[in-house]
């Protein structure tokens, strides 16, 4: 069947009250984003506290679903046919029609329900209701009513012109990226940062993300793994800026002159501090990791407060509760896992120790760290300064 219009259901941005205007805005603009690539003529707006896609031309449906089902802050889909207002008797033709196109196996229950939008059509709602089940029933007598738990619910909508739907494809629900500022993830090659960055950018969150690069310890392999874990991420946050941080100075020097039990804390420590440096200059307002309390030795709540010590902006853990097995799921389900598990190692997996501290106590990896005092500001800066920016999107 061919939909003329897409009718997209929001959720938490219906109970916005007066400031709901700007979510919805958000919303029209991050469909337009998401449909920019893909043959056809799309028209986006909301009308009545809806918003509809109206399309032309030539267009792949499923494509149009796929590109949809990657904007946050919808949480359905209604593929639509649309049709002009030629009077009630021409309406129970169209709905026959529709229901005979779409559900050629007649085996089935269903129930209309009707939303007389536009006030000055002569037949109320639940007449509508009523003389459409009735016209269906005569059309198609295998058919059954269930007003309870139907297998199809039609839902016939009133407006200038009239739509009819009955299919409802799940969106990821959330907010419109963009609505609730930026913040700067820390993404490694693994499974769980990624997950990080998608997680919190369902509730709104713009994302930029930095990367540690370790050459010649990892391989430029590596630094396109994660390139490509953020281009994945970047289907649902839009354009994402990479920063690729050379940090493997930083690394040897925390090797040669700290001690080996300690050595993933203050590495992860001097990360925050890097990360933190880029956040500031993308006015992000925060910090997201992939960590999961005891998940590694550096995820304890000892070591997880002494990396936080670092920080002035918060940092932000959406898996922190979440098993191993959960955030696999997540990462399946938004794509990332295939590209998350390619055997390209990076520079946290490199310098780990045998036997790495679980509970760390801040001053005693302040005390380590001042071993570092005569070196360190001048690699961290070069770090800094030589950071690789690529936009991906």
């Amino acid at each position: 069947m061919e939909f003329q219009t897409y009718l997209i259901k929001y959720g938490e941005i219906g109970i916005k009250g007066k400031n709901r205007y700007q979510f919805e805005d958000a919303l029209v603009r991050q469909i337009r984003f998401a449909l920019r690539k893909i043959e056809g003529d799309f028209h986006v707006y909301k009308s009545q506290s809806r918003v509809y896609v109206d399309c032309e031309g030539g267009y792949d449906c499923d494509e149009v679903t796929e590109a949809l089902q990657t904007v946050f802050g919808i949480v359905g889909i209604c593929p639509v046919v649309r049709v002009s207002d030629h009077g009630f008797e021409e309406l129970k033709k169209d709905v026959i029609a529709y229901m005979d196109e779409m559900y050629p196996d007649k085996n089935i229950t269903f129930k209309v329900e009707s939303r007389r939008a536009r006030k000055t059509y002569p037949v109320r709602s639940m007449e509508m209701n009523r003389d459409l089940g009735e016209a269906i029933l005569y059309a198609f007598p295998e058919i059954r009513v269930n007003v309870h738990n139907p297998d199809v619910l039609l839902h016939v909508e009133v407006r200038e012109d009239i739509y009819i739907y009955s299919k409802v494809i799940p969106g990821p629900g959330g907010m419109p990226i963009g609505t609730n500022g930026k913040a700067m993830l820390l993404l490694s090659g693994g499974i769980d940062s990624p997950v990080a960055g998608y997680r919190i950018a369902k509730r709104g969150v713009g994302l930029a993300a930095t990367y540690f690069h370790a050459p010649p310890y990892t391989s430029e392999r590596a630094k396109q793994k994660v390139v490509d874990l953020a281009r994945e991420v970047s289907k649902y946050t839009g354009p994402i800026r990479l920063y690729v941080v050379n940090f493997t100075d930083i690394q040897l020097e925390i090797y040669e002159k700290c001690p080996h039990d300690e050595l993933t804390i203050i590495m992860r420590r001097y990360m925050m501090r890097i990360a933190e440096h880029f956040a500031r200059m993308d006015e992000c307002l925060g910090l997201i990791t992939g960590e999961s309390i005891g998940q590694v030795a550096s995820q304890t709540m000892q070591s997880l407060a002494a990396t936080n010590e670092v920080c002035t902006l918060p940092v932000y853990r959406p898996l922190i509760g979440f098993d191993k097995q959960e955030i696999v799921s997540e990462a399946e389900k938004i794509g990332t896992y295939e590209t998350s598990i390619l055997p390209y190692e990076d520079c946290c997996t490199i310098f780990v120790a045998k036997h790495p501290v679980t509970r760390p106590q801040v001053e005693a990896i302040k005390k380590s760290e001042e071993k570092l005092s005569e070196t360190i500001e001048e690699l961290y800066q070069r770090a800094v300064d030589t950071a690789e920016v690529i936009e991906v999107s």
